[in-house]
């Protein structure tokens, strides 16, 4: 079998390692537009912040491809597919013949058409990254344009090398998609205490020399650092000027099959029963169903149940499901407490988790995500739920001792205690073993805790019974 994979990302480097990993003959190239290897799109905020450096988030190394037979072709933009012939040619005139192709070409950012936009550096790739990254060792001050989890993530990135930063947004407050209005204030607040201005509802008209200009001309923002986070859209025009059914993205099937049934789509690229997904773990799973199915089995992808989770310093955030019901659409349960930025909100409908927002520490989230994953009915003590350190809350399964084997630890990756457990038994006995073997921890990274948590328990547990 040839297989060509168009798109060397996160979906498409997973896709490359879960084919191989079920079947070491296939010939296997994959395009990458980009020049680096893979890396890891979800850790670039930390690049921003300078806790991590380019290799520090790489997902796979050269080495990797020589050792398993894969050819990788980066720096190499595909410009056509040829149905007739099963064929891709990329701009410089390669040709590339293929028995299946895999569409995982991502997306790319919304850059709105303004007056001066040119100015502005967009934060979606790692080239941007390091763009921004230069521009601010001599910016004064910064602005990030966007108030959704990107801009969130590069107006903290940016704060965190001491650049003063305003974050502007159209809404009427931050990341409205997946925060009420009061976790958005309060999001604001958090994100002010470490040094990002928040200007809620206001419109940029254009982008100057001098800064960013709203509404009225007098009405200037200084700044000689502009970053755009306004979002981003699918990279379908291939896949349409091939002929294949477009929407939103590219439709897919639940095996993830296009209209041609020898071209697959994965990631961000791909639509699926009317939603395209924009966060790692769905890509990976669209991946794993889409290796398995060209490598001849039966899986099927039903959908994925979004968590979107941000955790540096100062500021943790989880939100998942239906986050805007309130009162009268089903059960709330409400905390907030302003002064110490902590907001934690579920909401229930017929005894199940169907959404959840946590703002600030909290211990609750790794069990309220097993609770929305499974939707299994609830215990009946709401607050023991947000508050596990209560009395009586002895269904919270935060900790290795209460934790069943089932319980998902590593959400963009699948990764449960049990197969954990199953790895330290193996002889990884560390952190760094683990994730090796699991890939728990590579993808958010947010469950790192977690997962070393467990280990150092089991290495534990092994002194205590030795």
């Amino acid at each position: 079998m040839r297989l060509v994979v168009i798109g060397n990302g996160m979906a498409g480097s997973r896709l490359v390692s879960e084919v191989r990993a079920r079947d070491p003959r296939a010939k296997v190239t994959v395009f990458g537009a980009e020049p680096w290897q893979p890396y890891n799109r979800v850790l670039l905020s930390n690049v921003l912040a300078g806790s991590s450096g380019p290799d520090q988030v790489r997902l796979l190394d050269a080495a990797w491809y020589a050792e398993h037979g894969v050819q990788a072709v980066l720096g190499a933009e595909v410009v056509q597919i040829d149905r007739d012939t099963q064929a891709v040619i990329t701009r410089d005139g390669r040709r590339e013949p293929y028995d299946v192709l895999v569409l995982a070409t991502g997306s790319e950012a919304v850059v709105p058409p303004i007056p001066g936009v040119a100015r502005a550096v967009p934060f979606r790739t790692l080239g941007d990254c390091e763009r921004i990254v230069a521009a601010a060792e001599h910016a004064r001050r910064a602005v990030v344009v966007g108030g959704g989890l990107l801009g969130v993530e590069a107006a903290r990135g940016l704060a965190g090398r001491g650049l003063p930063v305003t974050l502007l947004h159209l809404a009427g407050h931050l990341m409205e998609r997946q925060l009420d209005a009061e976790a958005g204030l309060m999001l604001g607040e958090t994100l002010g205490e470490l040094g990002v201005e928040i200007r809620t509802g206001v419109t940029v008209t254009a982008i100057t020399d001098s800064g960013v200009q709203l509404g009225a001309a007098e009405d200037l923002v200084e700044a000689d650092l502009v970053v755009l986070a306004c979002g981003v859209r699918p990279l379908t025009g291939l896949a349409a000027h091939a002929g294949l059914e477009v929407r939103r993205a590219v439709v897919v099937d639940d095996e993830m099959r296009t209209d041609d049934p020898s071209i697959f789509a994965v990631g961000e690229c791909a639509e699926h029963d009317g939603t395209v997904y924009g966060l790692v773990a769905p890509a990976w799973e669209q991946a794993a169903v889409a290796a398995d199915v060209i490598t001849g089995g039966k899986s099927r992808y039903r959908g994925s149940r979004l968590v979107t989770r941000l955790k540096a310093r100062s500021v943790e955030l989880a939100a998942m499901g239906e986050t805007h019901l309130e009162e009268d659409q089903a059960e709330v349960v409400r905390f907030s407490h302003r002064a110490r930025g902590t907001y934690r909100k579920l909401v229930v409908r017929d005894g199940r988790l169907v959404g959840a927002i946590l703002l600030g520490e909290s211990d609750a989230v790794g069990t309220l995500t097993q609770l929305y994953d499974r939707g299994g009915p609830l215990p009946g003590d709401r607050a023991g739920l947000l508050f596990p350190g209560l009395a009586g809350a002895g269904a919270v399964a935060d900790s290795p001792v209460r934790m069943p084997d089932a319980a998902k630890v590593c959400h963009c990756n699948n990764v449960t205690k049990g197969q954990i457990r199953a790895c330290w038994e193996a002889g990884a006995r560390d952190l760094a073993a683990v994730s090796a073997a699991t890939r728990a921890t590579t993808g958010c990274g947010t469950c790192r805790d977690a997962v070393e948590g467990i280990v150092d328990w089991l290495c534990e547990q092994e002194g205590v019974n030795a």
